[in-house]
């Protein structure tokens, strides 16, 4: 079904329902990477920014934004990437926070310095809370996470690390 002309609240409510397929618990809207959508009589012009410009998965989210919009009613989706500002995880919704605890994966806590690196932080366990944590591998299933364990659970979690 093609409506005659798709509004910017439709095109967005679609977005929401768009899983990130690396963290799927989190939308394309709540990871940050939905820049802007507008909608005229011609369709949907959506402007992502990918987590980081060598994101393995950005043609896949492009893919899946193209097939959701087009499924809610657009009559033409096009979807164009925007690189700077480079993406951050100050872009992640508290939401998205939340919902990457549940999942077991530590949110990214503070900012990133740039060119310095954060000595003897550890991320507190999303699974038990404890702060005594230690980092296992700098990369984890993705460039964007790495791996740790609880020291007093003894669970492995992914830690989203800030950029």
């Amino acid at each position: 079904m093609v409506n005659a002309v798709m509004t910017e609240q439709q095109a967005w409510q679609a977005l929401a329902a768009v899983m990130d397929p690396e963290v799927p618990v989190l939308s394309v809207c709540e990871l940050g990477i939905v820049r802007d959508v507008s909608a005229d009589a011609t369709g949907v012009d959506v402007v992502v920014t990918p987590t980081y410009s060598g994101c393995p998965a950005t043609r896949v989210i492009e893919s899946s934004i193209r097939e959701a919009l087009l499924d809610a009613g657009a009559a033409e989706v096009r979807v164009s990437t925007r690189l700077a500002p480079a993406w951050t995880t100050d872009w992640l919704s508290e939401a998205a926070h939340e919902k990457l605890r549940a999942h077991g994966i530590a949110p990214p806590v503070g900012d990133a310095p740039v060119g310095v690196q954060v000595i003897r932080f550890q991320p507190p366990c999303p699974r038990c809370g404890s702060r005594r944590t230690e980092r296992l591998s700098a990369f984890g299933a993705t460039a964007c996470k790495a791996l740790h364990r609880c020291v007093d659970c003894r669970e492995p979690f992914e830690y989203f690390k800030p950029i």
